[in-house]
């Protein structure tokens, strides 16, 4: 293998080229791999808990009943009886849908893609949260947008930022959310803030794509409206199965007005053609059996829950007084703030070395900051591993303390 290459095409590139950049996420997946590393980082789905012989009795019921339309190709918008299951799975949330509303994308991922090749002309504003979802700033960055970032707080989005910036003059194209247990801070939008960012869209005409990964992961507390129940016409909704079923059969979707379906179907069909019908009505049968779906989404939401409070423990017993951190009601994700002369991005290679992964934060602002935060992921990991990794986290940070305060810091 060459140790080097010279790219001949460099000065063929669009220049849209630039703005792709790996993921820091993606780039800490190969050393938090390592069975000796704590891996506190990746937000993978603890997918080991689905019942593996329902699953295959699944896959084997669609070829063997529907084998002919499973290995074929499909239509762009996806096939109609699927649509029909993800509009019951948004109605567990009151959100009201028509499946000829519903484009199946191939994960919540490329919904997001597709937005930004629709909407996203170089130099557009966009409003996201900060810190927000990094798929997201990779999927819109791409398209080279000028980045607005809201600030948000334990209730979510600080809506008033927002409000200051339409009245500076700023116009973005469209606000981007994660408002229920957001990637990465964990944070849920309080239904005070929702009734006022939907008002204030709507007044300023400015459309709004929620994104809602986590809704149906929630441990304790009433669910707040979504926000594409407050406003139907000016939201667009984005769902998935991968943290409800399985990220593997890569089925998501995107819910909106029929000007809008009617493109994203396009812009589908002109990326990949369709779906994998194959995993489109594996999707269906699993979620056609509702004892089924039921039982093994509260079996997950048992064990996140679980991990969710062995990880807040922990993080009480080895980082008190030393570092923040968000309570999430539901989903993945816990955010740690340190204090501010401590890099979480430089101290990364430290903590690998004392055998534990985390995200920094950086990877979750479009404009550089956050270098004291990062991310840490309950998903995955075992209660244990989530024990031994957060103390190895906080003999780290406590060492690295005690250095700066040493050296007259």
């Amino acid at each position: 293998m060459a140790e080097f290459s010279i790219d001949r095409f460099v000065d063929r590139y669009a220049a849209r080229a630039a703005g792709m950049t790996a993921s820091e996420v993606r780039a800490l997946f190969a050393v938090a791999s390592r069975p000796e590393v704590v891996s506190l980082a990746g937000g993978m789905p603890f997918v080991q808990a689905l019942p593996d012989d329902q699953v295959a009795d699944v896959a084997r019921a669609v070829l063997a009943e529907h084998g002919d339309v499973a290995l074929q190709y499909g239509g762009g918008q996806g096939s109609v009886g699927l649509r029909e299951r993800l509009v019951m799975l948004m109605a567990e949330e009151d959100i009201d849908a028509d499946p000829d509303d519903v484009v199946v994308t191939t994960g919540a991922q490329q919904a997001l893609d597709l937005l930004g090749k629709l909407f996203i002309d170089p130099g557009d504003v966009i409003a996201v949260e900060a810190p927000a979802y990094v798929g997201a700033l990779t999927a819109f960055g791409a398209y080279q947008p000028r980045f607005l970032p809201i600030e948000i707080d334990e209730d979510g989005m600080l809506v008033e930022q927002l409000e200051q910036a339409l009245v500076r003059g700023e116009r973005p194209t469209f606000v981007y959310t994660v408002p229920n247990f957001g990637n990465p801070a964990g944070v849920t939008m309080s239904g005070q803030r929702r009734r006022q960012l939907v008002a204030l869209c709507r007044e300023a005409s400015i459309p709004i794509v929620e994104d809602n990964p986590y809704g149906l992961l929630r441990f304790e507390g009433r669910a707040e409206a979504c926000l594409r129940t407050l406003d139907p016409e000016n939201v667009i909704y984005l769902g998935t199965v991968s943290k409800t079923f399985s990220p593997g059969v890569r089925v998501g979707w995107a819910l909106g007005e029929q000007s809008v379906v009617q493109r994203l179907v396009l812009a589908k069909e002109s990326a990949d053609l369709c779906s994998s019908n194959l995993t489109m009505l594996m999707t269906e049968h699993w979620f056609s059996d509702d004892a089924r779906w039921r039982g093994t989404l509260a079996g997950l939401v048992e064990t996140y829950r679980s991990r969710r409070d062995v990880m807040l423990n922990a993080l009480e017993e080895h980082l008190a007084g030393e570092a923040t951190w968000t309570r999430p009601g539901g989903g993945f994700y816990v955010w740690v703030t340190v204090p501010d002369w401590l890099d979480t991005k430089a101290l990364l290679a430290a903590a690998v070395e004392r055998q534990v992964a985390y995200v920094p934060g950086t990877a979750f602002y479009p404009d550089g900051r956050g270098a004291n935060q990062m991310r840490l992921a309950f998903c995955y990991p075992t209660e244990e591993r989530i024990r031994e990794g957060v103390a190895r986290l906080g003999s780290l940070i406590h060492d690295e303390t005690e250095l700066y305060r040493s050296l007259g810091g």
